[in-house]
């Protein structure tokens, strides 16, 4: 991905030093960009809520470059037939509420897809891991559904939002097995990826989901070696990212590690 030149929030970790060694180059690169609360709260220490005409104009930028927002599902997909060119993973952490009333109306708009990454052991509770900032409310069971008729993939952020580096074998397995499990059925169908929360994860905690059965994990940078499609990167975006910062972030995916390569 790029380099985040806005204040990184908790959950989305600074950027590192560029990766003395990087993936090869074998074909185009495509970028998944990082998004959490979407909504008109003013107060946001952690710099992880975009206000929907904010929302609305970085997706106008991505449209008007030939851009095309879809889920991860999706974008591994067309990069598994050669086809995802012109394609940008979109990605919202912690599952918030407000996706459903602020961020949906706007994707729909513009014929875009998304991933969103819920918390299966908070539904219809508020995100209490922030220990400063404003109370948001969480999606609960009605909400996920109504994601998934909208066309949008629903992925696990595990069931409490820990920082699953720091727990035990038990609490890891129940975070990565039971998420996974609880939103199956809800939503009735496979859940394919995870996101690791705060990005942070080692080689116990992505062979933990590996083990799982997820097909994808997104981080925040690429992770330990040999984690492949399991520690994606990804660019935070944030509400101070005019058309500008955002084309740089574009330009600068891949020399700083945050781009998804070919395969």
């Amino acid at each position: 991905m790029v380099a985040d030149v806005s204040p990184a929030p908790r959950t989305a970790e600074p950027d590192p030093v560029p990766p003395a060694k990087r993936r090869s180059k074998r074909g185009p690169a495509v970028w998944v960009a990082m998004y959490h609360s979407v909504s008109d709260c003013p107060d946001d220490p952690y710099n992880v809520t975009v206000t929907p005409a904010c929302l609305d104009r970085q997706l106008a930028w991505m449209s008007g470059r030939g851009l095309r927002g879809v889920s991860v599902r999706e974008l591994l997909a067309a990069r598994a037939n050669g086809v995802q060119r012109g394609l940008v993973g979109l990605t919202f952490d912690d599952g918030y509420a407000d996706f459903v009333t602020t961020a949906l109306p706007v994707l729909y708009r513009r014929g875009f897809t998304a991933t969103v990454f819920v918390l299966p052991g908070r539904l219809g509770g508020e995100n209490a891991w922030e220990p400063q900032g404003p109370r948001k409310p969480l999606l609960d069971v009605a909400g996920i559904r109504r994601v998934v008729a909208a066309g949008m993939e629903i992925a696990s952020h595990g069931l409490t939002h820990l920082d699953l580096t720091k727990t035990t074998d038990e609490v890891l397995h129940s975070e990565v097995n039971d998420s996974r499990h609880r939103l199956a059925g809800i939503t009735g169908g496979d859940i394919e990826g995870f996101c690791y929360p705060y990005g942070d994860l080692d080689e116990r905690v992505a062979a933990a989901v590996r083990r799982a059965g997820y097909r994808y994990a997104c981080s925040i940078s690429p992770g330990p070696a040999g984690c492949g499609d399991f520690a994606l990167p990804r660019i935070h975006i944030g509400q101070a990212d005019t058309p500008a910062r955002l084309e740089l972030k574009r330009r600068l995916a891949r020399v700083y590690g945050r781009a998804v390569e070919a395969v």
